[in-house]
């Protein structure tokens, strides 16, 4: 096993180094126990191929971006993408189950609704998002994790647990500290966020 770790590690540092092939073999290596590991969550092989293509992306994005920190775990790594992307798969699915009337535009009366933002508005949403986001980027790694997939990838604390390998109460520890900073920064920096 340490002979396959020293292996993954090797040709991670190649692909960085610039040989292209290393990482597929590194993706060849591993893609079959994590396309059984999706086909066993999702039971539909097509959807499986799906979620394993936007997994693999996902790795290559990351390791691209230098946001991959080898901890000798890079199997292990790739499978919890691969959670994170069924649960972002069935979680779409839900929401899209359970769309209304209201949610798709329309009242009961069947007329639109009346309050369309302005340009104005889309604008001041857009600057305040940008300015939200900025902000979570200076936050420290672990904190900006959970705001992250709880905000943008709406994961449950039970989810980000499992996906962190940490504790409830850690990820609901880092959260509380994250959104405290948040607020600190926000204070610190004069900003108006309405």
């Amino acid at each position: 096993m340490n002979a396959q770790v020293q292996s993954d590690r090797a040709l991670l540092g190649q692909y960085l180094a610039g040989d292209q092939s290393a990482i597929s073999q590194l993706i060849d290596r591993h893609s079959r126990r994590v396309r059984d590991y999706i086909r066993m969550m999702v039971k539909d092989r097509d959807l499986a191929d799906d979620i394993l293509q936007e997994t693999l992306i996902k790795v290559v994005r990351v390791i691209d971006e230098g946001r991959y920190t080898d901890s000798g775990k890079f199997l292990s790594w790739i499978l919890r993408i691969a959670h994170n992307q069924v649960i972002d798969h069935f979680r779409q699915q839900k929401q899209q189950k359970h769309l209304t009337e209201a949610d798709a535009g329309y009242d009961v009366l069947g007329t639109l609704r009346f309050a369309e933002p302005t340009v104005e508005d889309r604008m001041v949403s857009e600057q305040i998002a940008a300015d939200i986001r900025a902000l979570i980027e200076e936050l420290p790694a672990e904190q900006r994790e959970v705001v992250k997939m709880r905000y943008y990838a709406n994961l449950t604390f039970k989810e980000i647990a499992e996906a962190t390998d940490v504790s409830v109460n850690t990820a609901l520890g880092r959260m509380r500290y994250a959104l405290i900073n948040l607020r600190r920064m926000i204070q610190e920096k004069k900003m108006v966020l309405s």
